[in-house]
């Protein structure tokens, strides 16, 4: 493998909790109102530091969609999704855009989301368009 590439942020970061890799600023957040198992997380207009899995069709809470796994390049944990395509109308605003899992990243404070036990199991993405 080649040599790992970190990009640093400046300003209000989101950070992979396990490596404290940056991954997006507070500036780049479009919604706060996304949907995970593990509970909360948000559509970010642009993340750094991840690398892009396998693209899949998901059937998602708002429509299927077109997504691959987003995994923090420090540590290779998986931190959320990025969406490719999405097949409703209303939902192409999604398409390039990433979502980090709250749980599975700490905030520009430092403070941790914990898990949600009642968040729905199934879904992937919030009724927010």
């Amino acid at each position: 493998m080649g040599r790992l590439f970190v990009v640093n942020l400046e300003g209000k970061i989101y950070s992979c909790k396990h490596c404290r890799t940056h991954l997006a600023l507070y500036e780049d957040i479009l919604s706060k109102s996304f949907q995970c198992r593990h509970g909360k997380a948000y559509l970010f207009n642009k993340v750094a530091n991840v690398f892009v899995g396998v693209k899949e069709e998901r059937l998602m809470m708002t429509g299927l969609h077109t997504v691959a796994d987003i995994f923090c390049v420090g540590c290779g944990s998986i931190v959320g999704w990025k969406y490719e395509t999405a097949c409703e109308k209303s939902q192409k605003y999604k398409e390039g855009k990433s979502v980090l899992e709250r749980f599975k990243v700490s905030g520009p404070d430092g403070s941790s989301y914990w898990l949600n036990h009642e968040a729905h199991v199934g879904g992937s993405d919030a009724d927010d368009a």
